[in-house]
Parts: structure tokens; sequence; C-alpha cells
């Protein structure tokens, strides 16, 4: 087993949290990694996490996005996926460090999508133009798996 650490930086390339997780596989593009929520329970109004939730990860060094597929605690039922737009990652033998563009979309286990900060998004000004636009083309890249079922979306149910 090989631990890693994620470091998540805002948009101006300053930490905001940093965490451990396990390495389970390494893409050509990317990792798969699988971590825990280790922080008090947060309750997000369309998902509530709890201490021991399973997020399986994937970061990307090509996509504009990375994608978090969580799980419960007890009994690893699906409670959906937390996908982050974002610059493409920096990923290391023991390190993978992605920029948040702010812009991010849930997808309930059903397949439903709600956006998420696109406020936070239109209000910063330290976004340039190209940007931003490979921000929403990532945006739009994420809704468009989520429609088709593409993975790792393929478990959505209905």
């Amino acid at each position: 087993m090989s631990i890693v650490t994620v470091h998540k930086l805002d948009t101006g390339g300053h930490l905001i949290v940093s965490y451990t997780a396990e390495l389970v596989e390494r893409l050509p593009n990317g990792v798969r990694l699988d971590a825990r929520w280790r922080r008090p329970p947060l309750a997000l109004g369309y998902v509530h996490f709890e201490p021991g939730d399973r997020f399986v990860e994937w970061f990307f060094d090509d996509r504009w996005y990375n994608i978090f597929e969580i799980h419960g605690a007890d009994g690893d039922d699906l409670k959906g996926w937390y996908c982050n737009v974002a610059r493409l990652a920096s990923i290391s033998d023991d390190a993978v460090a992605a920029v948040d563009l702010l812009l991010d979309l849930w997808v309930g286990p059903d397949g439903t999508m709600c956006v998420l900060d696109e406020d936070e998004f239109v209000a910063d000004t330290t976004l340039d133009a190209p940007t931003r636009a490979a921000a929403q083309a990532g945006l739009a890249e994420l809704e468009r798996m989520v429609r088709e079922r593409a993975a790792p979306f393929a478990a959505i149910r209905g």
C-alpha cells in the first residue's frame, strides 16, 4: 500500500487543505485514490459527510476536474459524486496537488445534478479568460459523462 498526500489549493495557489489517501491505481493520465473523511460531520444540504465515509478519488493530469465517489462509512452505500472543476492535477510519486477553480458539480445516486458555487466562480477576479473557458468546458464534460453514464458514473440508479 502506497500513501500519497493530497493538497487542495485555492485559485491563488494557497493551501486550503491536505490529507492522506491510499494510492489504488496509477492511470495513464492520473491516479485513483481511496481516502476516508477524517473531519467532523458536515451537512451540505444535498449530502451529509460523516467520519469514516469512503471517498474514491480520481485526479487527472489532462482533465480540468477531479471526481470523488462518496460511500457511507456504515454499509458502504453510495451517497453520490462530488466533482471539483480544477486545473490539471500535479501528480508525483507521493503527492497530488490540484488548484480548485470554485465550480463544483454534485451528482446524486439517481443522476440528479446540481452545479455549485457558480457565484463564487463569476466573482473571482484571479481567473483569466482561458482558465474560465477551460473550467466551463470541464464542467460541461462532467455533465455529459453523467448523462451518458460514463465511468465512474455507471453506478447511477434509474
